[in-house]
């Protein structure tokens, strides 16, 4: 049997995607259910997840935790963005039945592409019969993939199926917080706040902003102040 092909060196999982730095909010029930390490033991785990939600939201976060937590337990996992990779031959797939675990990220990147169709859907009967664990994430559920090959949009609709919603302004202090926690950095509530209501609400962006202003509050040793996010942000 085939050995899973090397991907890209430009294909990287990021170092702090992990369940533990994902502020879930009303994503609990997905959370849990990914997250190898709550579920009861004894119970089946589900197979096959495909999860979909906007920009920002965490699907890619979300996948890469999972392919973390998998490594950290001595299996193999792989984490496929579909959005580097359509532009490499569809043989990239073969012999990824021997993984514990296959994460493919934005499969609507796919649609229209015949070989990568037909790739995903001949890799989603090998991963059933290997019994390999399959997540999917996209910003649309299966049934809004312009997809051309029907069997495969009815194979992606065999699992459960979870829209992963965003956050509301309180999650998003509470999830400011818990990140800066992490990181070892204390932040205050005023502080997240004001930080939410003057930038952009992305997660994504508020992320890249608590770490510019972690390294800036290393470099002139001062703590995470309102009048200093102002000095540094130039707010």
């Amino acid at each position: 049997m085939s050995q899973p092909v090397q991907l890209p060196l430009s294909v990287q999982i990021r170092d702090d995607a992990t369940f533990a730095n994902y502020f879930s909010g009303e994503n609990a029930a997905l959370v849990n259910m990914l997250d190898l390490e709550k579920q009861v033991p004894g119970i089946e785990q589900e197979q096959f997840i495909y999860l979909y939600g906007s920009q920002g939201v965490g699907c890619s976060h979300l996948l890469q935790a999972a392919c973390h937590q998998v490594d950290r337990q001595n299996g193999r996992s792989i984490y496929l963005p579909m959005q580097e990779l359509v532009h490499y031959p569809s043989q990239l797939l073969e012999g990824m039945e021997r993984l514990q675990l296959v994460c493919i990220d934005e499969i609507n990147q796919i649609a229209g592409i015949p070989e990568w169709e037909e790739a995903i859907f001949d890799l989603f009967n090998r991963l059933r019969e290997s019994k390999t664990r399959l997540l999917v994430a996209s910003h649309c559920p299966p049934k809004g993939l312009d997809l051309e090959l029907p069997d495969l949009v009815s194979r992606l609709s065999w699992g459960l199926v979870f829209q992963v919603h965003p956050l509301n302004d309180s999650d998003k202090v509470a999830a400011l917080q818990l990140r800066a926690h992490l990181r070892g950095l204390d932040i205050g509530e005023d502080v997240a706040r004001y930080i939410i209501y003057r930038s952009n609400r992305d997660m994504g962006h508020l992320f890249k902003m608590l770490q510019k202003l972690d390294s800036a509050s290393l470099r002139a040793k001062r703590k995470l102040t309102i009048p200093f996010v102002k000095q540094v942000m130039n707010w």
